[in-house]
């Protein structure tokens, strides 16, 4: 796919998705939550890729829907573009947009670390809750605007949110549908640290490259998939089931030689195992595809 509306490079193990539509503070359209949905297929199906950071180009990480056509912009029978175009479910109901890239976000077998580099409002907020960290720049705003544009929360964002942030927390910040500060959001766990702009970028890279350098990827695959599918686990003895299957699998592959090993050794592991090949069949499938 030639993306119109995101850049995507590699470097270094880290894949970076830049959302790429400055001049409509990089506004949400059906093109670009394509794009997104290839994107991210895309970073699972490369190897040499460890970790995938999202940013905005320009000063906006996303300023939502993009609202041009006025009062119909949410009218599926006016709009079907800010729904998932075709994507419907069984009953024929249409799914929303936003939530079609939340949940392949939330499949991702790469950590994801969200770089919001400036106002994230609407979509531009939700599509980050299934983002494994999110760093903000000190100017950077946040609002779950919903309820002021006569519409719900949307991208899953009443499953994510309560989880990350606490249901009073997310009722707040949901019923008023106010914009909210950086420094707001840090003490609401929104995101686990603001920095200056211009060391946003390169406090995600170090993050990342951490990341990278010193895991196994199989290994972080998984952890991912159990960490998230955890949240929905009816009690600890199905999170303690999960993780002794995986124990059993992993405990006798490679991965797990080469880390004990180079710690012994007092040298870097060079992790054998690749996502591509040998990821588990213990490992969960979640959320469904």
């Amino acid at each position: 796919m030639t993306y119109t509306e995101i850049d995507y490079t590699v470097a270094d193990g880290i894949a970076t998705i830049t959302l790429d539509r400055p001049d409509r503070l990089n506004a949400f359209t059906l093109v670009m939550r394509g794009e997104l949905i290839d994107a991210f297929d895309r970073a699972d199906a490369d190897d040499d890729v460890r970790v995938v950071v999202v940013t905005g180009r320009g000063r906006a990480f996303c300023a939502g829907a993009d609202l041009e056509r006025g009062g119909s912009t949410f009218d599926y029978k006016a709009a079907r573009d800010m729904f998932g175009g075709e994507d419907t479910f069984e009953d024929g109901a249409p799914r929303d947009g936003g939530g079609t890239v939340a949940l392949r976000i939330a499949r991702s077998l790469k950590p994801v670390i969200g770089a919001i580099n400036g106002p994230a409002v609407g979509v531009g907020v939700t599509m980050t809750l299934p983002m494994d960290i999110r760093l903000a720049a000190e100017g950077a705003r946040f609002g779950f605007v919903f309820t002021r544009r006569g519409i719900v929360t949307e991208a899953a964002s009443s499953w994510f949110l309560p989880r990350i942030v606490g249901i009073a927390q997310a009722m707040e910040w949901a019923a008023t549908g106010r914009v909210f500060d950086a420094q707001e959001a840090l003490r609401g766990r929104l995101v686990s640290y603001v920095h200056p702009a211009g060391e946003l970028l390169d406090a995600a890279y170090a993050l990342a490259g951490e990341i990278a350098a010193n895991t196994s990827a199989v290994a972080v695959a998984a952890v991912r998939r159990l960490m998230w599918s955890g949240l929905g686990a009816s009690s600890p003895w199905d999170a303690h089931r999960a993780d002794s299957r995986l124990m059993y699998t992993l405990g006798s592959a490679p991965d797990a030689a080469e880390g004990v090993t180079s710690f012994l050794e007092k040298r870097p592991a060079e992790f054998p195992m690749r996502v591509s090949r040998d990821l588990p069949a213990e490992v969960p499938d979640w959320p469904l595809p």
